[in-house]
């Protein structure tokens, strides 16, 4: 589990950073990068919760 949290803590620092350096002239693709982004984030967090609710389950 420690190493989905560490790789969490990277995706998270990488939408931090492109939201604040990494930003394109245009407000259309920075705001289609970002969802897409959050998407994968909220998807990364709903495989964390799956993976510890079947170690639980264990």
């Amino acid at each position: 589990m420690k190493i989905h949290l560490i790789i969490f803590g990277v995706l998270i620092a990488g939408f931090i950073i492109f939201n604040i350096f990494l930003q394109s002239g245009d407000d259309r693709t920075d705001t289609a990068i970002n969802i897409i982004y959050a998407s994968v984030l909220f998807a990364y967090i709903s495989f964390m919760a799956f993976s510890l609710l079947k170690k639980m389950k264990k």
